[in-house]
């Protein structure tokens, strides 16, 4: 078994805290935080929707990404533009699109902006996992202001990170185990135990596809950990 730098098992996720409401402004907003990376979710709801969804009565959820400088051991430029950037905003549109009935909306955009302050890998699952609570709060202000009349949520959603590092699958890498991975997985998952997107690659030699069924059992119980973080969260909510 390789050594994890926190000391955990194999298996363990970091410590999860999700804070709800910690904008003050932000119509939903949620602090999280897994280990040494936190990452800020603040949503904006915004009376349009992108012109492919005028007069469908659907809304959309959209998001946007980006790493403070001072996030990282050393500083890093901030993002505006490029590939991976692009990327990740797409992975956490499409899990957190996965969560909602887009007619409930009303066509409305929901914005969801995910700050990293800190990063020791697995910002892109913080983000989505974080980024649920956020809209969660945001879509319960407006059912209590009576602006929409359901709550459209289908199925809390959340992401994790899975790998192999030295042989062992590890759940939850952080970046020092990222760094060294031999295969390195995003698993987004509804409490509904749906897959929303999987993405497991290797730097290395091709692996069987047995390796990604184990992959994907160690991330399924670490995304059950997670929602109960997040219900936990939401409870205070309402």
């Amino acid at each position: 078994m390789p050594w994890r730098v926190d000391g955990r098992a194999p298996d363990e996720l970091r410590p999860v805290r999700i804070t709800p409401g910690y904008l003050l402004f932000a119509e939903g907003s949620a602090l999280i935080e897994m280990g040494n990376t936190r990452v800020l979710c603040a949503v904006s709801v915004e009376e349009r929707v992108p012109s492919f969804l005028k007069g469908t009565g659907k809304g959309w959820v959209t998001a946007e990404y980006g790493m403070l400088p001072r996030s990282t051991l050393t500083r890093t430029p901030r993002e505006r533009e490029g590939g991976r950037v692009h990327e990740i905003q797409r992975l956490i549109g499409r899990a957190l699109r996965a969560a909602v009935s887009l007619e409930g909306l009303g066509e409305r955009t929901f914005l969801v902006d995910c700050d990293v302050l800190q990063a020791d890998g697995g910002t892109r699952t913080a983000a989505i996992t974080g980024g649920y609570v956020a809209l969660y709060q945001a879509l319960l202000n407006l059912l209590k202001r009576n602006v929409l009349r359901t709550l459209p949520i289908r199925a809390a959603v959340a992401a994790v990170s899975v790998g192999v590092v030295e042989g062992e699958v590890l759940l939850d890498l952080c970046y020092e185990e990222d760094a060294r991975a031999q295969v390195d997985c995003t698993l987004v998952m509804t409490e509904r135990k749906e897959i929303v997107e999987v993405h497991c690659a290797t730097e290395g030699e091709p692996y069987p596809p047995a390796l990604l069924g184990r992959l994907l059992a160690v991330g399924e119980k670490g995304i059950e950990r997670l929602l109960e973080a997040q219900e936990g969260a939401i409870r205070s909510l309402r």
